[in-house]
């Protein structure tokens, strides 16, 4: 380890700045964002860099850098552009044992300035050593992204209630566990969405039962159409503090392993005339487990209430009293057609689109056809591969045109991702010569003829 990683207290503390530019600025705001007492010391000073150090009753310093500059200070940083300023001020400050930090020259560094993560009084620090600056601000930007920016406000929420954990719980094993429950909880995602009243109720009933145990609940999250990439923040939260993991047949095994690794993990898939789990079951097991205190993630295909049986199974939590988030992904539909390069919408092509459940018993002609033809619209065929003659032949006797185009997207998003075009009338034939499986879905309308000017997704 090249740099110990160390946090500094600078509120009140006296730091010198050399340099009155852009970089001296953008280094002052950080210090004032600490709390430091700023001066500034150069020929010439910005006024945006003046007014900073006003603000915060610092000093300006409208002169050449000397050594007594450096009396009274606490910590340094150069920021000039030049080299020799910067040298002096560097073997100056270290000969007084003051760190000292000089801009894009970590040689001359005793300490490094890291890109940092904001969610006071959480901070996180990412830092190359100045090897590699752009790596450094990509993974800063990355983990901006995985860490919602109200977790500054669930540390404070813990970090007031400290005291009382501590006198309510005696041992520290029991303490841990308490508070791993209540992060890692529906406590946790109350103050996270912004209901500390209520966060505080469930704390204090909590506490007050004295047994660690708080009521599970139930996430019920959409896992998009395939690609790991398309799963939301939010989703991912859920599914790395999950005891129970309960998923679907087309949830990806990429999918599945983002999961906490030491959660219970139960296969619930079901494919057409095969249910793993009937569905009945799988309601009443989410009801089961939350009832034992854990914490549950039902993990669906694409959106949990598109074609989802998503209302099903939280229909259930609610006759129970069990707690449940929904947490939307993105339908198929959405994720495949963009994929696909085929815009479900627009303007020259069609003006609405409709969403359909494919799965036809017995062959039944039972959908709304004559509302399925209608001019300027896309109509999306879920779950429709095995009655596709069906669905062409009866779109055709309702008044489509046989030459409409038609999509056949199987297994959308994913490395397996594929695209069969035709028409109305010949996709049936098509589909016997290229041996599509399932799951594919079905897209309908002038949209689909974009395709071939518009697909950028590739898996070769």
């Amino acid at each position: 380890m090249k740099y110990l990683p160390l946090f500094f207290d600078l509120r009140a503390q006296h730091c010198l700045v050399v340099g009155g530019g852009v970089v001296a600025l953008r280094k002052a705001t950080m210090l004032d964002k600490a709390g430091a007492t700023i001066s500034v010391v150069a020929p010439d000073i910005s006024d945006a860099l003046k007014d900073l150090v006003a603000k915060g009753e610092g000093q300006i310093l409208p002169q050449n850098y000397s050594v007594n500059c450096l009396e009274g200070m606490s910590l340094v940083i150069a920021a000039t552009d030049e080299l020799s300023v910067n040298e002096q001020v560097a073997a100056e400050a270290k000969a007084k044992l003051l760190p000292v930090n000089v801009v894009d020259n970590p040689d001359l560094c005793s300490f490094i300035l890291p890109s940092i993560i904001d969610r006071s009084p959480i901070m996180i620090a990412v830092s190359s050593g100045g090897g590699s600056p752009v790596l450094t601000r990509l993974l800063r930007s990355r983990i901006e992204t995985m860490i919602p920016a109200a977790y500054g406000q669930l540390a404070h929420f813990a970090s007031g209630l400290r005291q009382r954990v501590k006198e309510g719980i005696d041992s520290e094993s029991g303490r841990r566990r308490f508070w791993e429950r209540v992060i890692e909880g529906p406590i946790a995602e109350k103050v996270l969405s912004g209901s500390i009243e209520q966060a505080h109720s469930m704390f204090n009933k909590a506490l007050n039962e004295r047994e660690q145990q708080l009521q599970g609940d139930v996430a019920l999250i959409g896992a998009g159409p395939g690609d790991p990439d398309l799963l939301t923040f939010k989703a991912l939260r859920f599914l790395q503090s999950a005891d129970v993991v309960l998923y679907d047949r087309l949830v990806s095994d990429a999918i599945v392993s983002l999961a906490r690794k030491d959660a219970e993990f139960i296969n619930v898939g079901k494919a057409r005339s095969n249910h793993t789990v009937p569905q009945g079951e799988i309601n009443q097991l989410l009801v089961d487990y939350a009832k034992k205190g854990l914490r549950v993630v039902r993990l669906k295909g694409g959106d949990p209430f598109i074609f989802g049986r998503g209302g099903e199974e939280i229909e259930l939590l609610a006759e129970n009293n069990v707690a449940f988030q929904i947490v939307p992904g993105i339908t198929a539909a959405a994720g495949c057609a963009a994929y696909s390069g085929i815009p479900l919408t627009h303007r020259d092509y069609a003006q609405s689109v409709r969403f359909v459940t494919g799965h036809l018993k017995n062959n039944s002609c039972d959908l709304p056809w004559q509302e399925l033809v209608a001019p300027a619209q896309t109509v999306v065929f879920y779950m429709g591969l095995m009655g596709l003659q069906t669905i062409c032949q009866q779109l055709i006797a309702h008044g489509r045109a046989s030459s409409t185009p038609i999509a056949l997207v199987q297994k959308g998003t994913t490395p397996e991702h594929k695209v069969l075009v035709s028409d109305l009338a010949n996709m049936p034939t098509e589909v016997l010569l290229h041996s599509v499986k399932a799951p594919t879905l079905i897209i309908v309308g002038e949209v689909v003829s974009l395709h071939e000017k518009l697909q950028w997704f590739t898996t070769d």
